[in-house]
């Protein structure tokens, strides 16, 4: 029996019941072979400052996802649509772990299978903010799932009270996405 592939999961939203956290909860409730960590630190994490930006100076909780990214097989991104792109919080994030200015330690994202997903209350869902994060992701070369596309659009609708999951149609595009992504990690 093999282990468990590990993924990171970080939620673009900060909000207590956001549904784009609920969707990585999900994607832990519905994967099979995958051993999924939400990340719940992008709250911690300052704005980006090039000079603090070296491994000895970066803050504690960047050189902690750094480290995570760096030990996890592969990640998995849930994503609200802020102004028609990323949140700025994902964004910085990303920012802080697609360095290495000393070309001493390595890029974290460089060639990291990722899978991008998104829930919106809105009829567009996610759609231009996932277009935006893959746009990042070609610059740091990550290796991104391209299908299926997972955007929970009227999110409302396919969450109960309780922030689960209840949508089948949805349900069958996360499995695949996790597919997706398992194929891409074994790939390797």
């Amino acid at each position: 029996m093999t282990s468990p592939k590990k993924i990171l999961g970080i939620s673009g939203s900060l909000r207590a019941e956001s549904h784009n956290t609920a969707l990585l909860r999900a994607a832990q409730k519905f994967s099979t072979g995958l051993e999924i960590e939400i990340y719940d630190g992008l709250r911690e994490i300052p704005p980006y400052d090039f000079d603090l930006d070296t491994p000895a100076q970066r803050p504690a909780v960047v050189a902690d996802l750094r480290e995570r990214i760096t030990a996890a097989d592969g990640l998995l991104i849930a994503t609200p649509e802020f102004n028609y792109s990323i949140p700025g919080v994902l964004k910085n994030a990303i920012d802080w772990v697609s360095t290495d200015w000393t070309k001493t330690e390595g890029l974290p994202l460089h060639r990291k299978p990722v899978a991008i997903m998104g829930a919106a209350p809105t009829q567009f869902g996610s759609v231009r903010a996932q277009l935006a994060l893959r746009q990042v992701f070609v610059w740091t070369e990550s290796d991104v799932v391209v299908k299926p596309e997972v955007i929970a659009f009227r999110s409302h609708e396919r969450f109960d009270e309780n922030g689960d999951l209840v949508d089948d149609t949805t349900i069958d595009l996360l499995t695949g996405l996790l597919t997706a992504l398992t194929a891409k990690i074994d790939a390797r």
